[in-house]
């Protein structure tokens, strides 16, 4: 089933023989991690594979948020926050970027209490969340038909459009001076005396010391080639649009059940954090005592199960040479199969909510892969067994709105900038140097 309808953008036809920066991923990572770098006058070509944003970064839930995040992400996404609002004037396109605020809501005193440790752990860092009152939770969801406890309320979170701020940032990337070159599968990395000397594509050849990995779920199947464990499994995650409808809550929100957001084209996108399909793969295996404390936090939220996935990926074990098509050119974009199921039900408790959306109907249900590490935090990191490699993965279903901020840290680690975040919370070495796995709590 495709996935949503992406707004067209200009690439590039042909690579050049050399670039000081190749970016493998077409991202909101890596197409932000290209406008720094094109900015800061660094030739740098972006590749990527299949389309610009044709897998998680248009199939999230357009939600761009502080309230919420892990302690380690905090200050990204703050960062990420800030440059949200100037990108639509950066690149000269429009991202739907809004600081329309987003609400947890609460249903039992638990949720209460989650929220108030959240907040107490988020203040020293400024943010501008509160907690609300059951009328206030009512007002701000727009004369909700349900009396919730009340809610954590952030107004200077907000939303933008996931089908359209790649694309957008892609063009202004364009502008600034970076390459954007899309079916152009990266099939490897040549090295010299221990570094990186070139890329290898489908398309020929690229001269280059520095390569920033930005492959979303693809990632640890490149580093699996290059001999870099990184931890990393996917999961899939289902969403729903509706037609616009006039009236109903501005902004986003969250239950147990259901989630929503309101689109620029006046519909909503609904989704639910409580039906994920983790498919089993080789790596499931991999990485089983990686992920053990990943495992029971998450409860029943994740379910394991068998897929297409799951079959294609036994084909995937082993290397493959570089001078004839390898996965990456198999399969272009990763287009799992939705659970219409679980997402309709998600509407439908919605719309007990929301009376505004007893009048719409669904349009398009889709879904898509998250990469996932085993502290549920990205790897934003130089790689130790390969100088020249910058890895930015792992986003754990927050890259699309913590991605500015991310490509401007990648942009730091590969110029030598000082860096907008202390990088080491996301260094891919935590995984191996025998530090503890840090889950953080509900909130």
């Amino acid at each position: 089933m495709p996935g949503p309808a992406l707004d067209p953008v200009g690439t590039d036809p042909s690579l050049p023989a050399r670039a000081d920066v190749v970016i493998i991923g077409g991202g909101i990572i890596g197409v932000t991690t290209a406008l720094f770098l094109a900015e800061r006058g660094v030739t740098v070509v972006l590749c990527e594979k299949g389309v610009l944003a044709g897998e998680q970064s248009s199939r999230n839930w357009g939600w761009v948020r502080v309230m919420g995040r892990d302690r380690r992400e905090i200050p990204l996404a703050m960062a990420a926050l800030n440059i949200w609002d100037t990108l639509d004037a950066r690149v000269c396109g429009e991202t739907g970027f809004r600081r329309s605020g987003i609400l947890y809501i609460s249903e039992t005193e638990q949720d209460v209490a989650n929220r108030d440790a959240w907040l107490a752990l988020a203040r020293p860092h400024g943010v501008d969340s509160r907690q609300l009152t059951a009328d206030e939770t009512r007002e701000r969801m727009g004369g909700a038909a349900i009396r919730y406890k009340g809610s954590l309320y952030t107004p200077g979170d907000g939303r933008a459009e996931p089908q359209k701020a790649v694309p957008a940032i892609a063009a202004g990337a364009r502008r600034a001076g970076a390459r954007i070159v899309t079916g152009c599968a990266v099939r490897g990395i040549e090295k010299s005396t221990g570094r990186i000397s070139a890329v290898i594509t489908e398309k020929g050849r690229i001269e280059t010391s520095t390569v920033v990995l930005a492959g979303g779920a693809w990632s640890r199947l490149f580093c699996k080639g290059l001999g870099v464990r990184l931890p990393q499994l996917k999961v899939r995650n289902t969403v729903l649009r509706t037609a616009p409808v006039e009236g109903g809550p501005d902004g986003a929100g969250a239950t147990a059940t259901y989630a929503y957001r309101k689109r620029l084209d006046g519909g909503y996108t609904i989704a639910t954090a409580g039906a994920n399909l983790h498919p089993l793969v080789p790596d499931t295996f991999a990485f089983f005592q990686d992920f053990r404390e990943a495992r029971k936090a998450e409860g029943e939220s994740v379910q394991a199960g068998l897929s297409a996935q799951s079959w294609r990926e036994l084909f995937e074990i082993l290397p493959q040479p570089l001078d004839r098509p390898g996965a990456f050119e198999r399969h272009r974009i990763l287009d799992p199969r939705p659970d219409p199921k679980s997402v309709l039900r998600a509407f439908e408790e919605a719309r007990k909510a929301l009376p505004k959306l007893r009048t719409v109907a669904p349009v398009q249900i889709w879904a898509g892969l998250i990469d996932v590490t085993p502290d549920v935090v990205p790897v934003i990191s130089l790689a130790q067994e390969l100088p020249g490699l910058v890895i930015a993965t792992g986003f754990s279903g927050h890259g699309f709105g913590i991605g500015p901020g991310a490509g401007h840290l990648v942009a730091d680690l590969v110029t030598g900038d000082p860096p907008i975040v202390d990088p080491s919370e996301f260094r891919l070495s935590r995984f191996s140097d025998g530090s503890p796995i840090e889950i953080a709590p509900p909130v």
